[in-house]
């Protein structure tokens, strides 16, 4: 039976699985501080050892690996699929021109292993997986466009679950899935394809450490009011701002205690976001044109019962509700690297011609 070392690296986690077949040996999830002033190649060697460093005490042999597996960074944009692990994809990634987020960790330790052993690392469903619909791309300059950047493996993994049980194709249904955690995206899915999404670092609703979408005008006279340089203000809305500017805390368990004990403000600003995660489901079922054949609730915060029945209170007219909490990212890549050890005609390349 093959074995497959899957990755999926975030801001604060790196979680770590090995399979033989489909049968799980191990599975190891890592905390992490923030590593926000690092850079990417600092950070990728403390993760690289770290994980060398779980596996060597869980006694897996790097050699005995068939495929290695990642969560994707962000890339040019591509289609839904698998992709090898290339020189060009790492380049692309190590040069953030795409945009930064430590989901690039993966890839490029996925590949420094693999290469040692002449195996390969793919990806599977990259955040920058693009099937918008044309009027979707259009923003008000056209200097900037709008761009794909949502949570495209856990989002697609829940879709087709959710198809399964439904005992439909993916192919023939329209679904609209809110991942929120501590990035937040809502996508269309209208016959196999998320025609539309929010941006995950720059547009939707606010998170526990993200400002979403923000009031134009006022966000440039705050920046240049306070002085602050591009990296500031970047990290400013994507690390700074959400519940933790508001509530000096990204630990949503933190903001539920304190609701409990009575705290009005904390109550106010959770059940925003959550209305704000509402609304965005709304204009995606404008995007449909019709009623889902289900809405779909994942990622850390679907855990919450107070968050997640706030969001079912605004948008339960449209349809069910399917609440899946946590992320199945992991059996998606473990699904797909048994798939492409099978096929592996099904592998493209990066980038794709």
């Amino acid at each position: 039976m093959p074995e497959v070392l899957v990755l999926d690296i975030g801001s604060t986690t790196t979680r770590i699985a090995v399979f033989r077949g489909k049968k799980e040996l191990f599975r190891e999830t890592l905390e992490h501080e923030s590593q926000r002033g690092s850079g990417i190649l600092e950070e990728r060697t403390l993760r690289r050892q770290s994980i060398e460093d779980v596996l060597s005490s869980c006694e897996v042999s790097l050699e005995r690996l068939d495929l290695f597996v990642s969560r994707g960074g962000l890339l040019r944009p591509v289609p839904s699929g698998m992709y090898r692990v290339n020189e060009a994809m790492c380049d692309d990634l190590l040069s953030g021109r795409f945009g930064e987020h430590a989901s690039a960790l993966g890839p490029l330790i996925a590949f420094e292993l693999a290469r040692k052993l002449g195996r390969d690392a793919i990806i599977v469903d990259p955040p920058s997986t693009d099937e918008f619909s044309d009027l979707a791309r259009v923003s008000g300059l056209p200097d900037i466009p709008r761009t794909s950047a949502f949570h495209a493996l856990n989002q697609k993994a829940c879709a087709r679950r959710v198809c399964r049980e439904m005992g439909r194709a993916y192919e023939d249904s329209c679904l609209i899935v809110a991942h929120m955690g501590g990035g937040t995206t809502v996508g269309a899915h209208l016959q196999g394809k998320v025609v539309d999404a929010t941006h995950g670092l720059s547009e939707g609703p606010f998170t526990p450490e993200r400002a979403g979408e923000m009031p134009t005008l006022q966000l440039i006279d705050y920046v240049l009011d306070r002085g602050l340089t591009q990296e500031q203000a970047r990290n400013l809305l994507v690390g700074g701002s959400g519940l933790f500017a508001h509530l000096g805390t990204r630990d949503a368990r933190e903001v539920e205690r304190r609701i409990t004990s009575g705290d009005e403000q904390a109550r106010v600003i959770y059940r925003a976001m959550a209305y704000q995660v509402g609304k965005q489901i709304g204009a995606m079922a404008a995007v449909l044109g019709k009623n889902p054949d289900s809405i779909v609730l994942t990622g850390g915060l679907a855990a919450s019962e107070m968050f997640t029945t706030w969001i079912c209170e605004m948008v339960g007219f449209l349809g069910r509700v399917r609440i899946y909490p946590g992320e199945n990212e992991l059996e998606a890549l473990l699904e797909a690297a048994l798939t492409a050890l099978e096929v592996p005609s099904k592998i493209r390349e990066y980038p794709p011609e």
